[in-house]
C-alpha cells in the first residue's frame, strides 16, 4: 500500500513539473537560508559553553548609586580578589583577569602577543585542554607562562616549546619566563581568548597597586562552591563592601545619591559566565541581551514560515485541477484516510527533496555566509546528535502540518462536489487570506526594519563626530622603544614630507583599530566638597591639532611652556561638571600636594562609541604614563602614498613590530559592526521574504483566476474592458496587502523605537520609513499579480465560457 502511495505521488509530481519545481525551489531556498541563519544564532548563543564548570563560574561587578543615577562596572582593585576569598565564604576558586598585549622575544623573533595576566586558579577554573607540559596549575611558578598551540608554532617552530625561555617586555625591561604548558588554540566562542597567559603578580605596576583599593583596572572571576547560590553569596558580601568601600559610600551619600530598593548605595554582584558576552552596563546595571541571535532565529523562522505558507496556497491552487480525480477515487471506494495519505505522500516527496537541496545549499554557501555576516560558524555545529534529532523532529512536524493541511482539505471533499469540479473554499479562503496577510506583514516588517537600520548606520557613519576622521591615521605603538622617543623619531622621519601635516600620540585610540582593542580610563576625585568623575586620556603635544579638535577657551599644550606637563585640558562636559563660571581659573587636585591648572577647554566630541552620550573628559600631558597609539594627520592628496610613507618610517623605527595602521573613519565604522551585521541580515531576509511572498501571491492569483474563469468570460461578453477585469481581479490582493501594512507598521514602529533607545545619537523615526515599506510591498504585489490577471483578462471570452 505504501509503495503504491509513493508511486502515484511521484507520477503526479512529475505530471506537473513546473508546479513541483516552484515548490521545491521555494522550500529549498528557505531551508538552506534557515539552516545557515540557525547555525549563526546557535553559534552566538553557545558563547562560553565550552567550560565544564561554567554554570558555577561568575564575573564580579559593582553597582553604585550616584547623584546622576546608577553606575556599574567590572573593574576591580588589585587586593580585591585575595580579600574577597579570605573574608567571604562560598568561593572555591578565584582569579584576576587582565587583557594586555605583551611584546615577547625568543632569539631573533619579536612578536606582540595578546596576553592575559591571571592567577594560578585560572586553569583550574576554565577549560583549556593542555597538549604538552604541566596540566594542573601550570602557573604555580610565578616565572612560568602558558602559550596556545598557534603561539608555540609562531615562536618556536618545530622546536619543543615546553621549557624554552622567552623574554617579555614589562615596564620597559625584558623579563625572562619559562614556557610551562601548551594549550589548545582558543575556541572562537570563548570570551577569554589569549595567545599567552602570564602570572598576574608580574604585571607592571602591581607592586605599587597591590594594597591600593582606589586603583581598579582588571576583572575578577570566581567559582562558587557546590550548594552556594549567587544570591546567597551576594548577600554575604554586604559586610565586605561596608568594610572596604565605606569611604566611597560616604562620598555617595554626601553628594546626594539616593539608595536603591534594598537601601544600599554600593553592591557587589555576580554575573554568570554564560551571560558575559551578552551583557552591557550602559544603563547602570547588568543588562543581558541576546537580541541579535534571537533576531537571527526569528528571521530564519519567518522565512521558513513564508515558504510553508506558499506551499499550502500553491497546493490549494493546484487542487482545482484534481477535483474529478478525487471524485472518481471516492466513487471507487477510496476512504478519507487513504486520500489523505495519498496527498500527504506527495508533500513528503517535495519536503524530502527540498530539505536535501537546502542542506546542500547551506554547505555550498557557508563560506560566503561567513564572509558576509562575519561569523565563524562551521558544519560541526550541525553534527551533534541533539541538533540532528531536533532538526529531524522539526522537519517532520513541518511536513505533517504544512503538507497535512492541503491533504486534509482535499480528502474531506464530497464525492458529488468533486465530480462537478467545484471547489467551495469559503473556509479555506479565510485561512488563505489570513496567511497572506501574515506573509506580507512579515515582509513589510522586515523592509521597515531594513530601512531604519541602514538609515541609522548611515547617520552614524556620516555624523559630525567633532574630530577629523578622514585624514587622520592611527596605529598601535608596538616595540621596545620608549613610546615618547618612538613618536619623536617618527616626527623626525616624516618632517620633510609635505603630505604629513602633524604627528602625535595618546594612551587610547579613537574607535576600534585593527588590533581590535578599546580602552577607557576613568578618574575620580573630590572637588569643592563633592565627587567628580572624568574620563582621562594621556596625550602628547599636537594632539588637539592633529585631530582637529576645536578649542573654545584657552590654548593647547605647548612645548614652549614647560609647566604644561602638570596642566590639563578639559572638554565642555567636564567644564559643566565642575560648575565654574571661568573653568580656566580652576585647578584639579592631582594629589594632596599637586593641583593642576586648566589651560584649555575643547568643544565636546564623540571620543567613545556613538551610542553613548558625551561624558566629561580630561587630557593629561603625563610623561610618566605610556602612549599606546600614534596619530598622523596627512593631506587629502595621494593618501595611499602617505599611508605607505608612514608605514615605512615606522618600520624603520620598530623593524620587528607589525604596522596596524587604519584611518579613523575605518575605526569608527568598526564600532558599529553589530548594527551593520543586523542591517545586512535583515536586508537579506527582506529580499528572500519578498521573493517567497511573490511566489505565494502568484499562487493566489492562479487560484482566483481558475475559480473565476467563467465569470471573466461573461463580463467580457457583456462589454467589460481589459482594464476593468484586471482591476477586479487585482483589488482583492491589494486589500490584503494594505491590511498587512496596517497591522505590520505599528509593530515595526514599536520594535524600531525600542531599538533606537539604545543610542544617544539617532535618527528621527518618521512615518515615511513605514510608508515606503508599504508602497514597496504594494508595487511588488501589483507586478506579481498583474502578470497573471492581465493574461486572464486578455483571454478569448469564448474559450473562458467553454471552461466549466
Amino acid at each position: 500500500m505504501i509503495k503504491n502511495y509513493l508511486k502515484i505521488a511521484w507520477r503526479n509530481l512529475m505530471k506537473d513539473k513546473t508546479f513541483t519545481l516552484i515548490n521545491v525551489i521555494g522550500l529549498s531556498v528557505a531551508f538552506g537560508v534557515a539552516i545557515l541563519l540557525s547555525m549563526a544564532a546557535f553559534y552566538d548563543l553557545s558563547y562560553n559553553s565550552i567550560h565544564e564548570n561554567g554554570d558555577r563560574i561568575y564575573q564580579t561587578y559593582v553597582t553604585q548609586q550616584t547623584p546622576k543615577g546608577p553606575e556599574a562596572g567590572t573593574s576591580q582593585a588589585a587586593p580585591f580578589a585575595e580579600a574577597l576569598q579570605s573574608e567571604v565564604p562560598g568561593i572555591d576558586k578565584i582569579t584576576r583577569f587582565l587583557e594586555q598585549e605583551a611584546l615577547t622575544t625568543y632569539k631573533d623573533k619579536e612578536i606582540n602577543l595578546d596576553a592575559v595576566w591571571v592567577d594560578s586558579d585560572f586553569f583550574e577554573m576554565f577549560t583549556f585542554p593542555a597538549l604538552k607540559g604541566i596540566e594542573n596549575n601550570p602557573l604555580h611558578d610565578k616565572k612560568s607562562v602558558v602559550v596556545s598551540e598557534n603561539t608555540a608554532n609562531m615562536l618556536f617552530g618545530s622546536t619543543e616549546a615546553v621549557g624554552q625561555i622567552v623574554n617579555i617586555l614589562i615596564d620597559n625591561k625584558e623579563v625572562p619566563f619559562t614556557v610551562a604548558s601548551i594549550v589548545a588554540d582558543n575556541n572562537a566562542q570563548n570570551t577569554l581568548e589569549f595567545d599567552m597567559a602570564i602570572p598576574f603578580e608580574n604585571h607592571a605596576g602591581y607592586a605599587e597597586s597591590m594594597e591600593t583599593w582606589n586603583s581598579q583596572y582588571h576583572q575578577v572571576y570566581l567559582k562558587l562552591q557546590d550548594g552556594v547560590s549567587p544570591q546567597q553569596f551576594e548577600q554575604n558580601t554586604r559586610s565586605f563592601v561596608e568594610l572596604h568601600y565605606q569611604e566611597g559610600i560616604d562620598n555617595l551619600k554626601r553628594d546626594g545619591a539616593v539608595a536603591d530598593v534594598d537601601g544600599l548605595f554600593l553592591q557587589l554582584k555576580l554575573l554568570p559566565l554564560k551571560d558575559v558576552h551578552f551583557t552591557s552596563f550602559r544603563k547602570g546595571y547588568a543588562q543581558v541581551s541576546r537580541v541579535v541571535p534571537y533576531l537571527i532565529l526569528g528571521v530564519a523562522f519567518l522565512i521558513l514560515f513564508i515558504a510553508c505558507v506558499n506551499f499550502i496556497n500553491m497546493s490549494i491552487a493546484k487542487s482545482a485541477q484534481r477535483l474529478k480525480e478525487i471524485g472518481m477515487r471516492k466513487t471507487l471506494g477510496a476512504r478519507q484516510k487513504q486520500l489523505f495519505f495519498q496527498f500527504w505522500s506527495e508533500s513528503l516527496f517535495v519536503f524530502i527533496a527540498s530539505v536535501s537541496i537546502g542542506i546542500l545549499l547551506s554547505v555550498l554557501f557557508i563560506d560566503d555566509f561567513k564572509t558576509v555576516f562575519r561569523t565563524n560558524i562551521s558544519l560541526e555545529i550541525m553534527t551533534s546528535s541533539k541538533v540532528i534529532l531536533g532538526f529531524l523532529v522539526m522537519v517532520l512536524l513541518i511536513t505533517l502540518v504544512v503538507g497535512g493541511y492541503p491533504a486534509l482539505l482535499l480528502s474531506r471533499l464530497g464525492t458529488i462536489q468533486s465530480l462537478k469540479g467545484k471547489l467551495e473554499t469559503s473556509g479555506s479562503n479565510r485561512v488563505r487570506n489570513i496567511l497572506m496577510v501574515v506573509q506580507f506583514g512579515i515582509a513589510i516588517l522586515l523592509i521597515s526594519g531594513t530601512l531604519v537600520l541602514w538609515s541609522q548606520v548611515f547617520f552614524m557613519r556620516n555624523m559630525d563626530l567633532g574630530f577629523n576622521k578622514e585624514q587622520v591615521l592611527s596605529f598601535p605603538i608596538d616595540g621596545k622603544k620608549n613610546s615618547y622617543e618612538a613618536i619623536q623619531l617618527l616626527r623626525n622621519e616624516l618632517a620633510g614630507n609635505p603630505n604629513i601635516l602633524s604627528v602625535t600620540a595618546a594612551d587610547n585610540n579613537l574607535g576600534r583599530g585593527k588590533d581590535g582593542s578599546q580602552f577607557t580610563s576613568v578618574w575620580g576625585f573630590d572637588y569643592q566638597g563633592r565627587g567628580v568623575r572624568t574620563n582621562a586620556v594621556t596625550v602628547d603635544y599636537d594632539y588637539l591639532e592633529t585631530l582637529g579638535l576645536e578649542l573654545i577657551q584657552g590654548r593647547s599644550f605647548d612645548k614652549n611652556y614647560p609647566g604644561d606637563v602638570q596642566a590639563v585640558i578639559i572638554n565642555e562636559s567636564m567644564a559643566k561638571e565642575l560648575g565654574e563660571a571661568d573653568p580656566l581659573s580652576a585647578f584639579l587636585p592631582m594629589s594632596d600636594s599637586l593641583r593642576s591648572p586648566i589651560i584649555g577647554v575643547v568643544k565636546d566630541y564623540n571620543f567613545q562609541d556613538i551610542s553613548r552620550a558625551i561624558e566629561p573628559l580630561t587630557f593629561f600631558l603625563d610623561r610618566n604614563s605610556g602612549l599606546y597609539y600614534g596619530f598622523v594627520k596627512i593631506s587629502s592628496e595621494n593618501m595611499a602614498k602617505s599611508f605607505n610613507d608612514v608605514e615605512r618610517a615606522w618600520k624603520k623605527i620598530e623593524p620587528q613590530a607589525d604596522f596596524l595602521g587604519s584611518f579613523l573613519d575605518e575605526n569608527v565604522d568598526r564600532t558599529f559592526g553589530r548594527e551593520k551585521r543586523m542591517a545586512t541580515m535583515i536586508t537579506s531576509g527582506s529580499v528572500i521574504a519578498i521573493a517567497l511572498s511573490c511566489i505565494g501571491l502568484f499562487a493566489m492569483s492562479m487560484l482566483i483566476v481558475a475559480q473565476r474563469t467563467k465569470e471573466i468570460g461573461v463580463r467580457k461578453v457583456l462589454g467589460a474592458s481589459v482594464t476593468s477585469v484586471t482591476v477586479l481581479l487585482t483589488k482583492d490582493f491589494l486589500k490584503l496587502v494594505f491590511i498587512s501594512f496596517l497591522i505590520a507598521s505599528p509593530i515595526a514602529w514599536w520594535f524600531m523605537k525600542v531599538w533606537l533607545e539604545n543610542y544617544a545619537f539617532k535618527i528621527n523615526l518618521t512615518v515615511w520609513f513605514f510608508a515606503a515599506a508599504g508602497i514597496l510591498a504594494m508595487v511588488i504585489a501589483i507586478f506579481t499579480v498583474g502578470s497573471k490577471t492581465v493574461k486572464a483578462a486578455l483571454q478569448n471570452p469564448v474559450k473562458s465560457l467553454r471552461t466549466e
